[in-house]
């Protein structure tokens, strides 16, 4: 599929807020294994869940992740610290790192590593990490960018975006071409993370349709977040039935009810199994989708501390049967 309309999948929210409903685990499903054992995959975790402070004390992190449960993790950035440093740490916890967040651009980038630096320099870093995917986090920021006095960042992300119109998104899809062509060789997937900006119309067209369209499947693929699809007002079901063949990693991301559709960048968060989204249906079908790699994340403001979060959110899932 080329060219995806977000009209076809939107009004899911109606779907998805029936909260009472999507999120339990019926009689029926509970008498068969969890989701997660049947396919043989771990239940990862984004770190970003945890905060600013996880580089601080590496093994204290990756000890409290693995208490929890999970086994597999993807790292935001490389969080002040050598490769070689995190990679030792997660080991002596029994813990896998998968991939990285990348960021397009190399300014402002902590230890210099982005997706614009050398394509050895990232496969290397990635090498000793033991990830296979370098992850584009947002898209490129148009030239100039800054938030105006007294604005957010989100807004202000927003609105430079809005301004640009499709060249920023055509760009996007370019260096993430380029990046994927020079990586694949060296063993490593380029991959890119939606927000929700990615769907609010531009032209006659949205940010997401021409990514879609525009990065080559073959070097291209998509870190989907379900959080912020819902955000955009759309149904995550629905989007991953429309989207098969090229996500390969999800974001497991649950949002309260009350978040109003929007591309701004909002949504109120909270822990997976709280929420709006229907898990026993959603799961199967990002599995379908050719999803392999499944990382928890919530977003800021927490209502508990942010590894009680993450302890919730693991403890739904792992006991999950789906449908």
């Amino acid at each position: 599929m080329t060219n995806v309309s977000r009209r076809a999948i939107l009004g899911g929210l109606g779907a998805v807020g029936l909260a009472a409903t999507m999120g339990g685990i019926s009689p029926a499903a509970r008498s068969r294994p969890p989701f997660f054992q049947r396919i043989g995959r771990p239940i990862g975790l984004q770190l970003y869940t945890l905060g600013d402070g996880i580089g601080r004390d590496l093994d204290a992190t990756f000890a409290s992740v693995a208490a929890i449960g999970y086994r597999e993790v993807e790292l935001p950035s490389l969080l002040g610290r050598q490769p070689a440093e995190i990679a030792a740490a997660a080991r002596r916890a029994g813990i896998s790192i998968t991939s990285l967040h990348l960021p397009l651009l190399t300014k402002g980038s902590p230890n210099g590593l982005s997706m614009a630096s050398d394509a050895a320099k990232i496969a290397d870093s990635l090498g000793v990490l033991g990830a296979k995917w370098a992850v584009a986090p947002i898209l490129l920021f148009p030239d100039g960018f800054r938030p105006n006095p007294g604005e957010s960042m989100p807004m202000a992300i927003s609105r430079s975006v809005a301004a640009a119109g499709e060249d920023i998104w055509k760009r996007t899809a370019a260096l993430l071409n380029d990046k994927g062509r020079a990586l694949k060789p060296l063993g490593i997937g380029v991959g890119y993370h939606n927000h929700n900006v990615e769907f609010a119309s531009v032209g006659r067209t949205t940010g997401w349709e021409i990514l879609w369209r525009e990065t080559d499947p073959a070097l291209v693929s998509f870190e989907v977040d379900t959080g912020w699809i819902v955000a955009a007002g759309m149904d995550p079901v629905q989007f991953l039935r429309a989207h098969h063949g090229r996500i390969r990693q999800l974001h497991v991301k649950d949002v309260a009810a009350g978040t109003t559709p929007n591309f701004t960048i909002a949504m109120n968060p909270t822990e997976v199994g709280s929420g709006t989204v229907d898990w026993a249906r959603l799961l199967p079908e990002a599995h379908r989708a050719g999803v392999r790699h499944f990382y928890v994340e919530q977003e800021p403001p927490f209502a508990i501390p942010r590894l009680e979060a993450a302890t919730r959110s693991y403890a739904f899932l792992s006991k999950l049967s789906a449908r």
